[in-house]
């Protein structure tokens, strides 16, 4: 791991006289999957927003690998909670588009990285089929795998699963995790449910409510280990954790910066 990969340094932004993000310093380590959580309207997917270029901070910089984040590249990928499924290609026309901009792979590795991804979020026997004619949990996987298929370094996710049903919601959140694990990509998650964030993440960035700014950095990690599975919601610890980050999140604007 790379430490300090994605960099954070006296980063703000104001939309007019609104301050959204104040003074925010924060380093990621390469291939972990950091949750932003806070309470609605907090400015935790503003600040995501800056990471994938399509805000620029008002102050400070953003960087990634050293290089200063200026504008979109395809180093970031962005899933929303929207199904962005394009309706007129297949499951693996969708995947494969993901790979329109990409100059460095001959037609016989597109065909080979359609058919590992495929593989990856478990559609294969779904390849042919179009957005209208599978679940939405089918078409969020389908989106994950674009934008890993189009080479993001950077998975940037903005409350994808907030549209689902309970169950193919914590479906998708161990599905997540087996393929951040297996691909190694870096993952900032947005989310303001404290359930899917203490489950997803090898670390919780704990934000106050607008401006916002950073009140807890908690490694989930060294509390709950790596691996994760549905069994890991029934134990002690994990209700412990997630007990005293809803406390936190409730009482967010009496914690002192």
């Amino acid at each position: 791991m790379v430490a300090d990969y994605l960099r954070f340094e006296k980063v703000t932004k104001s939309f007019g006289p609104v301050s959204v993000v104040s003074e925010i310093d924060l380093g990621i380590e390469q291939g972990t999957l950091v949750v932003f959580l806070g309470p609605s309207g907090c400015g935790k997917t503003t600040l995501m927003r800056m990471v994938g270029g399509l805000d620029r901070p008002s102050s400070g910089t953003i960087t990634l690998g050293g290089d200063i984040i200026s504008g979109p590249d395809r180093r970031r990928g962005m899933v929303f909670q929207s199904y962005s499924s394009f309706p007129w290609l297949t499951v693996e026309g969708n995947i494969a588009f993901g790979m329109r901009y990409r100059r460095d792979l001959t037609e016989d590795e597109r065909a080979e990285r359609v058919e590992h991804y495929l593989k990856l979020i478990g559609l294969v026997d779904f390849r042919h089929s179009y957005p209208n004619r599978i679940s939405g949990g089918m078409r969020q996987r389908v989106a994950i795998a674009r934008t890993l298929a189009a080479g993001s370094e950077v998975l940037l996710m903005d409350e994808p699963f907030g549209a689902l049903d309970a169950l193919t919601r914590e479906r998708l959140q161990v599905q997540l995790r087996d393929i951040q694990a297996q691909e190694g990509r870096t993952v900032i998650f947005v989310t303001h449910d404290v359930e899917e964030a203490v489950f997803l993440a090898d670390r919780i960035i704990l934000f106050s409510a607008r401006p916002a700014r950073i009140l807890r950095d908690v490694d989930v990690t060294a509390i709950l280990g790596r691996r994760r599975n549905l069994e890991l919601r029934e134990r002690q610890e994990f209700f412990k954790l997630r007990n005293e980050m809803l406390h936190l999140v409730r009482n967010t604007q009496d914690i002192p910066a």
